[in-house]
């Protein structure tokens, strides 16, 4: 499929550019252009591929995803490399994750090539806005929603997807400093047979009140457990987790249906095998990571996802107290694993598994 080019009458100018990306922040600012692919049903799937200016969505009121919530989406990044080149991070396995987000959502699956396609055609149009800052990338949103005029409980039969492009610098305000977690005891992000494994804004909306109980605690994220037993840990609302033990060992929560799996944990799995640890996919509970921590089995905790990369976890806080893990500061295998992974996003470090793909 062609993309049909559309010329922006009054793109952001110099200046106003470099003024925005100087301090952009996370999912705050957005570049000139978009991408949008239209789909019917009764005309066969996929048409009209269009990258323009980037503007409002005209939307009618009885759309679908006003009412049902088909809608997915995915999170990657774009980094320049100190030759001038631009390098996505494992793109199709962002395609292959939309797909089965699709799947679950009852939407139409989009071919893996359009999609990266369509991502790299934007990037190409917008690598001017990468801000020159310390952890500065293109933070990339395809998206996908339900646009048909109905009201009526079936799956619709039209769609858009849509990439936009948010120029962003750290996830966190203080960057990958050791971050500070609240257990959720009352919510649960996910269910068995839920729509846990799916990208799609509803988890993250049932994140927000648990979330804003986080803040009030003085903790940057909360932590989500099993929705039928409420003791084994299952990810952050954005993030994977791992456990790092003095055993050499390191376990990270199974995906067992309510739990995102990650693009980013998929491939700390495979980096941490290479530093000679054996990890494994298995329950972890609330009250073992207490006592690991205490005893001092537990040496590091961390999060893990694009938006953030890899980020330590200091202290874990809720209303049975709160504990440390080790000292409260970001430990060795953490520091690496993120160094590494962020090496080799950024060109800096030779890429031996063929995930970074240059954006021609």
């Amino acid at each position: 499929m062609e993309f049909v080019s559309i010329i922006h009458p009054s793109p952001t100018t110099k200046s106003e550019r470099l003024k925005a990306i100087a301090e952009p922040g996370f999912g705050n600012c957005f570049s000139d252009h978009m991408v949008l692919i239209e789909y019917d049903e009764n005309k066969g799937g996929w048409f009209s591929a269009k990258i323009g200016p980037r503007e409002p969505i005209l939307l009618d009121p009885a759309a679908s995803v006003l009412h049902y919530a088909q809608e997915i989406f995915e999170g990657m990044k774009c980094f320049k490399h100190c030759d001038g080149s631009m390098a996505l991070f494992r793109p199709q396995e962002n395609a292959r994750r939309f797909n089965a987000s699709a799947r679950r959502m009852a939407m139409p699956e989009i071919p893996e090539n359009l999609f990266v396609k369509a991502v790299c055609e934007l990037v190409k149009k917008d690598k001017d806005w990468v801000p020159e800052i310390d952890g500065g990338a293109l933070y990339i949103r395809p998206f996908m929603f339900a646009s048909e005029a109905f009201l009526g409980v079936r799956p619709a039969k039209q769609y858009k997807f849509m990439v936009i492009i948010s120029p962003a610098g750290s996830y966190f305000k203080n960057g990958p400093a050791p971050v500070k977690i609240w257990v959720s005891n009352d919510f649960v992000r996910a269910a068995p047979g839920g729509t846990g494994a799916a990208k799609t804004g509803g988890n993250y909306a049932a994140s927000l009140v648990p979330q804003a109980e986080a803040i009030q605690q003085e903790c940057d994220q909360v932590v989500f457990l099993d929705a039928v037993e409420r003791q084994w840990i299952e990810e952050l609302g954005g993030m994977n987790l791992f456990f790092v033990f003095n055993d050499q060992t390191v376990i990270t929560p199974p995906l067992s249906g309510t739990i995102l799996p990650g693009i980013t944990r998929d491939s700390l799995i495979h980096l941490i095998k290479e530093e000679g640890l054996k990890i494994r996919e298995e329950p972890y509970s609330i009250d073992q990571w207490k006592s690991d921590a205490e005893s001092g089995t537990l040496l590091e905790a961390m999060a893990c996802g694009t938006a953030a990369v890899v980020t330590p976890i200091g202290t874990v806080a809720g209303h049975q107290g709160e504990f440390t893990i080790g000292n409260g500061t970001a430990g060795p295998l953490t520091t690496k694993i993120r160094e590494k992974l962020v090496n080799i996003q950024k060109g800096l470090e030779k890429d031996t598994h063929g995930w970074v793909v240059k954006v021609n």
